[in-house]
């Protein structure tokens, strides 16, 4: 080997080395020290915030918007043509059952009552004359009818007595039936005359409503059968949502509902489904709820936005975990349980069922104790831990509706 090629092996082998050395000094910490268990490192205990298991009610509850509705409308219109003289109510004012609301001009109706009570006179005058005339005709019949037996008067005599006396009772049939279409006569006039009193006489148990809309004013000429104005029953008053297929199974007539209103956010309002739709609108896939509302004081009004909450199911003992704790192992859902002794903690399957804001109901093989709430990340089967604080994590709050 020539002499060069010698220098260049030793300072490739001098770097070599001093690349190896570097090399071991930069990794030595990394190296078990000795009498370390590789082990010790997997075993630590992890901190985690725990929570008790409840056992008590838990219920299933829904919220859907909606608005209310009154429970019943009345549209006041007269039955005649006329000029409207006065509207004795307001909006928002009380009205009786049967209370006049309205009054149009009556003077052409009450000259008709003064024609057909004229003519009511003149047939009743037509019907004296009648039976005065019958009367006659009768006492000529029988005096013919005498003298026929007496061989005084004649055949054709007794035959013309006779016909007078037929005569003139049609007459008075005539007469008694122009009585009796005058006296109807004046009867209709008479309920026409009433109609120009326009009346409140909505039908139901309720005594009292109240004027909602008010839709002409005095000096207007009104059609019959024009409405003017619209009264509603406030108490109960009706709330109406719609539900979709999913929601509409659990629906039942009879149970309760929570309801606020934007005009009173702070306060919640008790109701009662009475009624659901057996169809679903086609457009929306949605079914109709009717619910009631007592609503004495009317501080609910007919056009409000409600946000209702029914409890669709309640279960009066259930295992109860904050939603925290629930956990995924392989595509599994379960809690880790902690020890008795607060140090190791069990995984232990469930099955999910009603959720209540944060609160979840759980079933599974038992469970009791506490439950891991934060931390359950680093944690697996059987692995240490140490409670992180000395209280255990607060109860979970129950506000809110619960979805399954």
């Amino acid at each position: 080997m020539k002499p060069g090629g010698a220098k260049r092996v030793a300072w490739t082998v001098i770097l070599l080395a001093v690349i190896a050395g570097a090399g071991w000094h930069f990794f030595r910490p990394f190296q078990d020290q000795p009498g370390q268990d590789k082990g010790d490192s997997a075993k630590q205990p992890v901190p985690v915030e725990v929570a008790r298991i409840e056992h008590g009610p838990i219920a299933l509850k829904r919220s859907f918007s909606g608005e209310l509705e009154a429970l019943a409308e009345f549209v006041v219109a007269p039955k005649v043509n006329g000029r409207v003289e006065r509207v004795l109510v307001n909006i928002a004012d009380t009205v009786r059952r049967g209370q006049v609301v309205a009054a149009l001009d009556n003077d052409e109706y009450v000259q008709a009552v003064a024609q057909a009570q004229a003519d009511l006179a003149v047939a009743r005058a037509n019907l004296s004359e009648a039976e005065s005339a019958r009367e006659i005709a009768q006492r000529e019949f029988k005096r013919t009818e005498s003298l026929l037996k007496r061989g005084i008067a004649s055949d054709s005599e007794f035959d013309a007595a006779k016909q007078a006396r037929l005569a003139k009772q049609a007459q008075l049939s005539v007469a008694e039936a122009q009585v009796m279409k005058y006296a109807s006569a004046l009867e209709t006039a008479n309920i026409r005359l009433g109609y120009t009193q326009v009346t409140a006489g909505w039908s139901g148990v309720d005594d009292q409503r109240v004027v909602a809309e008010r839709y002409v004013d005095e000096g207007q000429t009104v059609a019959a059968n024009t409405p003017l104005l619209m009264i509603v029953d406030l108490d109960p008053i009706v709330g109406i949502v719609f539900v979709t297929e999913r929601d509409y199974a659990h629906m039942q007539p009879g149970q309760l509902v929570s309801l606020t209103t934007e005009a009173y956010p702070d306060e919640a309002f008790a109701g009662r489904i009475v009624r659901i739709a057996p169809v679903f609108r086609t457009a929306t896939r949605q079914a109709r709820i009717e619910m009631t509302i007592d609503n004495p004081q009317h501080r609910l009004k007919p056009g409000m936005f409600i946000q209702a909450t029914v409890e669709l199911s309640r279960v009066a003992d259930a295992v109860i975990v904050p939603e925290q704790a629930l956990t995924e192992r392989n595509d599994r859902t379960g809690v880790f349980l902690v020890s008795e002794d607060g140090q190791s903690v069990q995984w232990r399957e469930v099955k999910v069922g009603i959720r209540e804001g944060d609160r979840v109901q759980v079933e599974g093989q038992g469970l009791t104790g506490r439950v891991v709430v934060i931390g359950q990340q680093l944690v697996k089967d059987g692995a240490p831990i140490t409670i992180a604080t000395d209280q255990e994590a607060p109860a979970t709050g129950r506000n809110g509706a619960g979805v399954q």
